[in-house]
């Protein structure tokens, strides 16, 4: 069997590094603080009784991203009081993208009516802590002996686009397992959707 030239393998290997530079399932992350779109900032460490989190990473710009809001509404109406609640997290450089700036985060919010946080990540520190490469990318983290554990990452759900034609609710069923006290029974996905910029 012959092999690929370098540079026809080139673009396979760019598709398999946005889906796989997420960390480990099962890796600590440690508690963070970003700003949040009410001017306030808010750390993770604020949530230390709840069961764990659903980390969103996403941003104003992106079509895909566009298509989740009020999914993330949903989820975290349905999974705070379970204590579950929801961060939404914007890692964007706006340099690139003038609609993620933190001004325009504001403005989203509340056009949208969000109903959980949605942070900064300024200096985009977070997003390279989770391996995030998409918008929208999901992590579930469960709170284990003072820590917080990654539990799930990838995809909200398997329809981006219709989203009546959800098959899998790959979060929710992540965050129904660990409520269960049971493990996840598909803890990665692919995420879908535009890619995180970078600053140079």
């Amino acid at each position: 069997m012959k092999s690929l030239p370098a540079f026809a393998a080139l673009p396979l290997l760019v598709i398999l590094f946005a889906f796989t530079t997420s960390i480990k399932i099962g890796t600590t992350i440690a508690d963070f603080t970003l700003k949040n779109v009410d001017g306030k900032k808010l750390s993770t460490a604020s949530y230390a009784r709840n069961k764990g989190l659903i980390i969103v990473f996403t941003c104003n710009h992106c079509p895909f991203a566009k298509k989740y809001q009020q999914r993330f509404n949903a989820l975290n109406a349905k999974y705070t009081a379970q204590g579950f609640p929801l961060i939404a997290i914007s890692s964007n450089d706006f340099v690139s993208f003038p609609e993620d700036s933190y001004d325009n985060m504001k403005a989203r919010a509340k056009e949208e009516h969000y109903n959980f946080p949605y942070l900064y990540d300024e200096t985009q520190s977070v997003a390279k802590t989770f391996g995030a490469a998409r918008t929208p990318q999901a992590f579930v983290l469960q709170r284990e002996d003072k820590n917080w554990v990654i539990r799930y990452s990838g995809a909200i759900d398997d329809n981006g686009a219709e989203p009546e034609k959800v098959t899998h609710a790959y979060v929710e069923d992540a965050v129904k397992a660990l409520l269960q006290n049971k493990p996840v029974q598909m803890p990665e996905t692919k995420s879908i959707g535009c890619s995180i910029k970078f600053k140079n």
